[in-house]
């Protein structure tokens, strides 16, 4: 594998514990600025300069971004730098040695405060959090206990968040005090990205997100969620042809349920059909079967490879599954992420929304972010938002969803 020469801000991520008595490095900013990749390999040789025989932490928000994220893209490096790298996946766990010595770093998931329970206990030399951000607090601190190890040190990286984010108040803002160095990247401090593609980057984003993500600040989220959906946006339904079909469910009594039908065609999914039932309009309450009796309606005898629900309708959930007619499965509900992964879907035209989804284009306009909660939308307007949302953290970014549904069949 090729490596560009490195940025200067990526190079002092890479030497500080040479040269710094810190006992904490902080970074972050912009998306793909080159700040994980740096530190990653600068945590593993400082692991080796200061310490054999020891135990350390790499912790993601799941245990999948971590080895995504970190130990995908560093294992080959550290292979061609002379490191032995032993994987054990059952455990999550990597043996790396170098030269007669040998660290054990284990690989945990921060993603809810029950994750705390999984660290509890351990003694660690160090620990790295990547996506620091999206942990909760009790995890963090969890881990930070551990390392009572002398010489121990902690290294953070994180893309910003709210400003009143923990994390942003109790470190960056106190970094001094809390003995850590603390560097701010942009993406003009990843060397491997073009100007081209920093461009795309800068049109995949707008409003608070484009601050966020590119300008790399700490902004506070306001207006609309989706202010580029603009009637021009929205499309002719193609005709036909679609290789692959899929549903999403938002599922409601008492609030609206919004069903989404979508099809595939030359790599790009349309939503081509919705069922939008509003129970207060309408005067009366569906019962899951008259739902399903929608549902089966709106597919229409067409071979649906997966339907993607929201995680909470467990009775809906039973009802489709007992059927026994299309394969069901809970959706990924992580509302920001899922609202950033879908506007970067609608921008770069990978989703389509057809003009026949009159609800969902309604909610388009209407769909806004809360002034008084920190990241929240407003809960209104929002169920084929959510519907959509579902669609895209579910089934258009994973990219196993459609084969393991259809081998379930």
């Amino acid at each position: 594998m090729k490596i560009k020469p490195f940025s200067k801000k990526q190079l002092r991520a890479l030497t500080w514990w040479a040269y710094s008595d810190c006992d904490a490095l902080i970074c972050d900013g912009a998306v793909r600025s080159g700040k994980t990749f740096s530190m990653s390999i600068s945590f593993i040789a400082w692991s080796f300069y200061r310490f054999s025989g020891h135990a350390f932490a790499i912790c993601g928000k799941t245990v999948k971004s971590a080895r995504r994220n970190i130990i995908v893209p560093i294992v080959p490096i550290l292979r061609q730098m002379g490191y032995e790298v032993r994987e054990k996946l059952g455990e999550n766990k990597l043996i790396i040695s170098y030269r007669g010595m040998e660290n054990l770093f284990y690989v945990f998931g921060g993603k809810d405060e029950g994750s705390a329970s999984l660290i509890q206990g351990m003694t660690l030399s160090g620990v790295l959090f990547d996506e620091v951000a999206l942990m909760p607090r009790s995890f963090v601190e969890q881990a930070l206990a551990r390392c009572s190890v002398e010489g121990s040190k902690f290294w953070f990286n994180c893309n910003p968040e709210n400003p009143a984010h923990w994390f942003y108040r109790e470190w960056i803002k106190r970094a001094k005090s809390r003995n850590a160095l603390y560097l701010h990247f942009t993406m003009r401090d990843n060397p491997s990205l073009s100007q081209e593609m920093i461009e795309r980057y800068e049109r995949l984003y707008s409003g608070s997100f484009y601050e966020r993500f590119v300008l790399g600040k700490w902004v506070a989220v306001s207006g609309a969620v989706y202010p580029f959906m603009t009637e021009e946006m929205f499309v002719k339904p193609p005709d036909g042809g679609f290789d692959s079909y899929a549903v999403s469910v938002d599922y409601g009594t008492v609030n609206p349920a919004s069903f989404g039908l979508w099809g595939r065609l030359d790599g790009v999914w349309y939503r081509i059909g919705e069922s939008y039932f509003d129970s207060r309009r309408e005067g009366y309450q569906k019962t899951d079967e008259e739902h399903y009796e929608a549902l089966s309606k709106l597919i229409g005898g067409r071979a649906v490879k997966c339907i993607a629900v929201d995680p909470s309708a467990a009775s809906f959930i039973e009802t489709i599954r007992r059927h026994g007619e299309y394969n069901v499965i809970p959706a990924h509900n992580d509302v920001l992420n899922g609202i950033r992964r879908t506007s970067s879907a609608l921008k770069e035209g990978k989703i389509r929304i057809c003009d026949c989804c009159t609800d969902s284009i309604r909610e388009f306009s209407l769909y806004r972010w809360s002034e008084n909660k920190n990241d929240t939308p407003v809960k209104e307007n929002d169920h084929a938002m959510d519907d959509i949302r579902y669609f895209v953290a579910t089934i258009y970014e994973d990219s196993d969803t459609l084969s393991v549904a259809a081998a379930r069949r």
